[in-house]
């Protein structure tokens, strides 16, 4: 981790993950534990992409485990993940939060580059997130892309495009008509794009939305998901845009 540093005028710590290994390999297990206290704010990212490479021990997995206390917020917003040919990786995030706690978390999928310069020359990329509130599954989200057994390219999956962006927010003050209008802001921003972004916005079964972008950047993805993220702590928090001056 980095030094805890501070982004703006409120009390929010943000903090950063450095990988020290410069990226994942054949049957690595990383684990993660995040706790934010009653009333706390974090908002934590990455020093830069997740490389995942060739797997051939194995897949690489990682394991983050959140702990939201009463009235605590989270933010987290990774740079991309990025698979290489070859590559095989299965991520679990378990958040257990209280009713008045607020979570954002956010990825982007990108195929990473090969010799032949075909994309979706990883193995499998399985995203799983599971949402405990009061003790109770509230939300489970999963996503599986294994381009040797689907065909990635058809309507039905990835639509032609490369490059998947998710997020997924919960807090009790979330509600259709919030979602309704974080949807035209998307739509909006997704036009502004200079490539083609397919943008989904859903309400969740608990006090949340889910949004799925299907684009072939990782920017045009960052610009739809950056869009939503600043809503919401505007809208929730009368917080600032987010700027994380990584560079």
């Amino acid at each position: 981790m980095l030094r805890p540093h501070y982004l703006d005028s409120t009390a929010q710590v943000c903090y950063t993950v450095v990988n020290p290994g410069g990226g994942y390999l054949g049957a690595d297990r990383y684990r993660i534990g995040i706790g934010v206290g009653s009333s706390a704010s974090l908002l934590l990212t990455t020093q830069s992409a997740t490389k995942i490479y060739r797997t051939p021990k194995g897949e690489a997995k990682s394991q983050l485990n959140i702990e939201l206390a009463e009235d605590a917020v989270l933010e987290y917003l990774p740079d991309q993940l990025i698979a290489y040919r070859d590559a095989s990786y299965r991520q679990e995030t378990i958040v257990h939060m209280h009713e008045s706690s607020s979570l954002v978390i956010c990825e982007i999928i990108t195929p990473g580059w090969s010799p032949d310069g075909q994309p979706f020359k990883y193995q499998r990329i399985r995203l799983r997130t599971e949402v405990h509130i009061g003790g109770c599954l509230a939300v489970l989200d999963n996503l599986l892309v294994q381009p040797d057994d689907q065909e990635v390219d058809s309507l039905l999956y990835l639509q032609g495009f490369s490059h998947v962006g998710m997020l997924l927010a919960v807090d009790s003050r979330i509600d259709a008509a919030l979602v309704d209008d974080l949807r035209v802001q998307a739509y909006a921003v997704a036009a502004q794009q200079g490539e083609p972004v397919h943008v989904g916005v859903s309400m969740t079964a608990a006090a949340g939305l889910s949004v799925r972008t299907l684009g072939t950047s990782t920017e045009s993805a960052a610009a739809v998901l950056t869009c939503i993220v600043n809503e919401l702590r505007g809208r929730l928090r009368a917080q600032a845009p987010v700027e994380l001056r990584k560079y």
